[in-house]
């Protein structure tokens, strides 16, 4: 985990818990199911849930018999805390060495673990544009040794996203950058 959260955040848990539901704010994730993925035990998720939801960082909803915890987007921090588990995650750096120095790069998307905030090792980029493979693997290369992380790229031209845009969705994932109409990328 990058140092930027350990460093603040003593508990492993609690720092998985901000990643997977701050990273994108869309997902959101109940008891059980954060436990077996963390590898701990439902009473160590469940304080850290229930400090989080009195620190007002998550909202909760029920879901028949399941509470389902969310980022809570209206929080003064909330936008801290995202770019914050960003960071961690390495998705800044991705973005500063792959994605803007590649020649004609119209989007690029992370998609399935890393787009619900599962810091598996493992990003799944998909970048839209005309680039060239061996640049992009130079890059990528470099990249992983900084953030201690893989990068898989799937490389489709804008007809072929289109094509493929119904497939995409039914995954989760989530835009990262987008070319602007000037060369910077926000």
């Amino acid at each position: 985990m990058g140092n930027i959260l350990s460093g603040i955040i003593g508990s492993k848990t609690r720092i998985k818990l901000l990643v997977r539901l701050f990273f994108n704010p869309d997902t959101h994730s109940y008891l059980r199911e954060l436990a077996s993925e963390f590898g701990v035990s439902t009473n160590a998720v469940r304080e850290e849930l229930n400090q989080l939801s009195q620190a007002d960082l998550l909202t909760s909803s029920k879901n028949g018999r399941q509470i389902h915890y969310a980022a809570n987007r209206n929080h003064p921090l909330f936008p801290e805390l995202r770019s914050m588990v960003r960071k961690a995650i390495g998705v800044d750096q991705i973005i500063d060495s792959v994605v803007t120095r590649l020649g004609d790069l119209e989007a690029a998307y992370l998609i399935d673990d890393y787009a619900e905030g599962k810091d598996t090792g493992i990003i799944d980029l998909v970048l839209v544009g005309n680039i060239d493979p061996y640049h992009l693997n130079d890059l990528s290369r470099k990249t992983e040794r900084y953030i201690n992380r893989k990068i898989r790229s799937l490389v489709l031209s804008r007809e072929e996203f289109d094509n493929f845009q119904e497939n995409l969705e039914k995954r989760p994932m989530v835009m990262v950058w987008e070319e602007t109409n000037s060369s910077t990328p926000h």
